[in-house]
């Protein structure tokens, strides 16, 4: 057995001994537990932005707003707990006049069990070791076990260190957090195969994304796993809308595709049209925005490399033409913005054209006719998002066409752009395969928990032994089915 091993199974036997034991906690603790961490993330002090702008270079703005959503993940997802959001409490009260008797049924969500999280590469903070899969999982009641990511160590160490002060300061076994590296493919591929893990989060590529799903699927007790794999986010230019604000919809869409040097998962890759004097209007003014995008630096070297590659197979594409790249010569490291187009009819016959580059780049796709652009989107693979810039008169003119654009994404935008992701309760940040391994699942928002957790139904059980979301007082005074009607009073007072 190797020293790698070794100290997996020693970590793995606490994770599991922590696991047995919290389930005997009440829900107060783990809300107290969760607001804890949440302030020690808090007090982090300049060292952790001063670290995590080193290893991702990203600026110090964006690192300091991703603290902040990250707190806020924490406290936000506690304050679900304690509304009862995770549990979807219901009960159906027994009638013993009935014939035959109907019993008492009572159901909750329990945690599914100790949960391995791989980190993002591109949201050290927010996405990655304290990120949102690490509180949902906790939030469910499961112990976590990271795997830091390599794109930037220190900074993940930092934030188990944080969280670990959590656990201790709240009185919680150690092993409901572990924090691990991982040297080899082999070495996450054990911490996957280990029987005491029970579920995965994952956020990062299509590649490493069903890679997990493969190898967690082959198990003896195969076990989910909830990748988030991003997606080339298509964007429809709509007749009305595109008409009347085909400069200003460019320039915004510029903005939205350079933010961050188009290192976002939600980052709208595709553009698709119909050839018409406003869509020229719209290129040529997206080809002055390019044109004038500086070039800068990408989260690190592999990263910048894989842009480089992707969007070179995708321009080498057979009759895909460069409509505008950034001036500015890029240095190593950095990302050039880059826009490509290409007919309708080529794009229906080339599944490589839909290629994510992750990266400031994008393909705009223009049709000959309202037609073609339905069959382009009857192509397109399942995406995290699709936006539409349209009227009114737009939507209500092509109502099919929107029926088949909800089908291929896990959010609809109107007159937005998919770069921001909201958390909150109604966000639902997957979509259909290949965006995210499961489609009825979000990683971001309250509902990101019920990932972790499985239902559990108690039949006839004495009130004194109940989950306390089940008992008939409601000790925790949260919304429940009872009988069919949602309420949040007690049961037989």
């Amino acid at each position: 057995m190797s020293i790698f091993q070794e100290n997996l199974e020693n970590t793995l036997q606490k994770t599991q001994e922590a696991f047995v034991e919290i389930q005997t906690y009440p829900i107060a603790r783990r809300i107290q537990l969760m607001r804890t961490i949440a302030d020690e993330i808090e007090a982090l002090g300049p060292e952790l932005i001063e670290t995590a702008r080193a290893e991702s270079n990203l600026p110090e703005a964006r690192l300091t707003g991703e603290k902040g959503r990250t707190i806020f993940q924490w406290r936000s997802y506690a304050d679900a707990v304690e509304k009862g959001y995770s549990f979807d409490a219901s009960i159906d009260t027994a009638n013993p006049d009935r014939t035959p008797p109907k019993p008492d049924i009572r159901k909750t969500n329990v945690a599914l069990g100790p949960v391995a999280v791989f980190g993002a590469s591109n949201f050290p903070f927010a996405f990655s070791t304290a990120g949102g899969d690490t509180a949902s999982a906790i939030a469910a009641g499961c112990p976590v076990v990271v795997k830091a990511h390599p794109g930037h160590p220190k900074t993940s160490q930092l934030m188990a260190d944080a969280i670990s002060r959590g656990v201790e300061k709240s009185g919680y076994p150690k092993g409901i957090f572990s924090h691990i590296f991982c040297e080899t493919n082999e070495e996450a591929q054990a911490l996957i195969s280990h029987p005491v893990i029970k579920a995965v989060g994952f956020t990062g590529s299509n590649r490493g994304g069903l890679a997990l799903v493969e190898i967690a699927s082959k198990r003896p007790e195969p076990i989910p796993v909830f990748a988030e794999m991003g997606s080339i986010n298509p964007v429809f230019l709509l007749p009305e809308k595109i008409e009347t604000a085909a400069a200003a919809l460019a320039k915004q869409y510029a903005g939205s595709l350079t933010l961050g040097v188009g290192q976002f998962c939600t980052n709208p890759g595709l553009v698709i049209g119909v050839e018409s004097s406003a869509l020229e209007e719209f290129e040529n003014v997206l080809n002055e925005e390019i044109a004038k995008a500086l070039p800068a630096p990408m989260l690190n070297a592999g990263i910048a490399k894989g842009y480089q590659t992707n969007r070179e197979k995708v321009i080498g594409l057979s009759g895909v033409t460069v409509l505008s790249v950034a001036t500015a010569e890029a240095a190593e490291g950095q990302g050039a913005a880059t826009v490509a187009t290409v007919s309708g009819v080529d794009f229906l016959i080339n599944e490589d054209l839909q290629t994510e580059v992750f990266g400031p780049f994008a393909l705009i796709v223009k049709c000959k006719s309202a037609d073609e652009m339905f069959s382009v989107t009857e192509k397109l693979h399942g995406q995290l998002t699709a936006t539409l810039l349209a009227t009114a008169g737009d939507l209500g003119a092509n109502a099919e066409l929107v029926a088949l654009i909800q089908n291929k994404c896990g959010r609809i935008i109107f007159n937005n752009f998919p770069t921001g992701v909201e958390v909150c309760k109604s966000m639902h940040h997957g979509g259909p395969v290949p965006s995210s391994s499961n489609a009825q699942y979000t990683s971001v928002g309250p509902d990101a928990i019920k990932r972790f957790t499985r239902p559990l139904s108690f039949q006839n059980w004495p009130d004194e032994f109940l989950p306390e979301e089940l008992k008939n007082a409601n000790p925790l005074g949260i919304w429940r089915t009872v009988d069919n009607e949602v309420v949040k009073g007690a049961i037989g007072f």
